[in-house]
Order: structure tokens, then C-alpha cells, then sequence
């Protein structure tokens, strides 16, 4: 479990073929005194077990299903990535509950930034987009955020200062791919009620006014 309050940033130094999938190499800096074999880290949002480290490189196992539903499959050599250890039980929690389990990607669209703020645009894979309520949260490559907005088939986000310093979003331009992994508690909401729907105990009509469907 993780909470989206992304520790440093780091680089990709290698990513390998392997059976089964590849395998990532990363500097993760400091992170990697603190680590060992086994622990879970956050990489770009997505859950990762640690399988050796040297130095401050870490590699991980990533197997195909994430490189299928993740945007890790295209990482290369010199790529920033978002890190955040795993949460210990007495850490503070300046985020929200985000389990490195991606539900898919999203386009980043429109970036509005000027010196009051900076405005991202995303759309999200149509089987994302169910899941983004307005002033929830989300994860977008492993970053805590308040969705600002939701319009059709799109979602904004407002970044401030310190997300762009601190991550890899300094750098984010249109046309960029990103993890996306919805609210927990939205997530579970929508299955219910896309259950209860199936089930006749709730119309269509319903879910669609609702925003569910």
C-alpha cells in the first residue's frame, strides 16, 4: 500500500528481457541504502518487488500483463520515473490510498499553465473513465491527486509547484502516456452498482444519470 506522495524521482538504467517478461533496472538514489530484497516499491504507480540491488540501482521483475496495462513496457534507458517506498504503519498519511495496481492509461491532453496554474487535460481509457468523480482522487503515475473536473470523456487535474519540481510532471507534454489507478472507495461504488444493474435491482437509466455508466 502507498499513498501517492512521491519520495524522488529516478532513472531507468537498463530494462532487460527475461522470461516471463523484463527486468527493470533503476537509480533510485538513497532509496536503495534503505531496501531491500522483497520490499515493495512504487514505479511510475505500479507495485513492484524488488529482486536485486547494487549500488543505488534496483531491479525489478515487471512480468507481461503490467508491461501490457502499464506504460513500463516503453520505458528505455534515461526515462524518469515517480518512486515511493511502501507505506509503514505509523506514517503519517498526506495522501491516499493507492495499491499499485493500475487500471489502465491516459492520454495527457491540454496543459493550461500559466503563473496562477498549472491545468493538465487527460483522457483516460474508456473503461478508466467510469471511475473519475469530480474533486476525487486519483493516481497518475504514482502521484496523489484531486481530479479538478470531469467533461465527457476527459478529466483535469491542477498541479502545483512542488508536484512539478518533485516529479517526473515537470516534464509532462501533450501526447504523453501516464498510469492512471482510480479511488479505491470510487472503484468499489461503481462495481457495486454496475453489479446491482446486472443483477435488475438498478436501471441503466439510473447509472447513467448518476454518472456510473
Amino acid at each position: 500500500m502507498f499513498t501517492g506522495i512521491v519520495e524522488r524521482t529516478g532513472t531507468v538504467i537498463a530494462t532487460d528481457s527475461v522470461a516471463g517478461g523484463r527486468r527493470l533496472r533503476v537509480d533510485v538514489g538513497p532509496v536503495a541504502t534503505e531496501s531491500k530484497h522483497g520490499d515493495s516499491i512504487c514505479i511510475n504507480g505500479v507495485c513492484l518487488t524488488v529482486t536485486e540491488i547494487n549500488g543505488n540501482v534496483v531491479a525489478f521483475d515487471v512480468i507481461r500483463e503490467t508491461l501490457d496495462k502499464t506504460t513500463l513496457g516503453r520505458k528505455a534507458t534515461g526515462d524518469r520515473v515517480n518512486i515511493e517506498r511502501s507505506l509503514r504503519v505509523g506514517d503519517r498519511f498526506d495522501g491516499h490510498f493507492v495499491q499499485g495496481h493500475v487500471d489502465g492509461t491516459a492520454t495527457v491532453g491540454r496543459i493550461q499553465a500559466s503563473t496562477s496554474e498549472h491545468v493538465v487535460w487527460l483522457a483516460p481509457q474508456a473503461h478508466v473513465m467510469p471511475f473519475m468523480i469530480p474533486k476525487g482522487s486519483v493516481a497518475i503515475d504514482g502521484v496523489s491527486l484531486t481530479i479538478a473536473a470531469v467533461d465527457g470523456d476527459r478529466f483535469s487535474v491542477a498541479l502545483i509547484p512542488t508536484t512539478l519540481d518533485r516529479t517526473t510532471f515537470g516534464a509532462m507534454k501533450a501526447g504523453d502516456t501516464v498510469n492512471i489507478e482510480s479511488d479505491i472507495i470510487a472503484r468499489a461504488i461503481v462495481h457495486h452498482l454496475a453489479g446491482m444493474q446486472r443483477a435488475g435491482g438498478i436501471s441503466l437509466e439510473a447509472l447513467q444519470k448518476a454518472g456510473f455508466a
